[in-house]
């Protein structure tokens, strides 16, 4: 097993109609006005920003993620990884009776050199740590959906 590799999934069902939320999704300049464990996102082209992040464990995580997939009929927006983490992270949205569902899969390496030092130890931190990130932004998701 290489425990610095992480594969996460989420489910966020979701009261919005699936347009409203892949067009929220897609605005990943927007992320830290209403999630807040993503701290900063810069774009730095058309197709790729720099993002640090930050949730309960006191470590900010920074990388450039760039578009690789965006495809609004299917309701896909998929980005490539690297810097601290490296790696690719997908939305999939989908309906789900009146509402939305956001699929957030997550197949990651860790290269921050502390995270990696710690990576057998923290490991169970790590992943609590990615469920609290993703907790949040769904409530933060969910209370921004209210205001558009």
């Amino acid at each position: 097993m290489d425990w610095t590799r992480y594969r996460f999934r989420s489910l966020w069902p979701l009261p919005a109609p699936p347009a409203a939320v892949y067009d929220t999704l897609e605005r990943a300049e927007d992320y830290p006005r209403w999630w807040p464990q993503v701290r900063t996102v810069s774009r730095l082209d058309d197709t790729t920003g720099l993002v640090t992040i930050r949730s309960a464990l006191p470590y900010d995580m920074t990388f450039t993620a760039r578009a690789v997939r965006r495809d609004p009929a299917a309701g896909i927006l998929e980005i490539a990884m690297t810097g601290d983490i490296e790696g690719w992270a997908r939305w999939t949205v989908t309906a789900d009776g009146t509402g939305a569902l956001a699929r957030y899969d997550q197949v990651v390496d860790v290269n921050k050199p502390l995270l990696r030092r710690l990576a057998v130890p923290g490991r169970p931190f790590f992943r609590v740590n990615h469920r609290l990130m993703m907790r949040a932004g769904r409530r933060g998701l969910l209370a921004h959906l209210r205001t558009v």
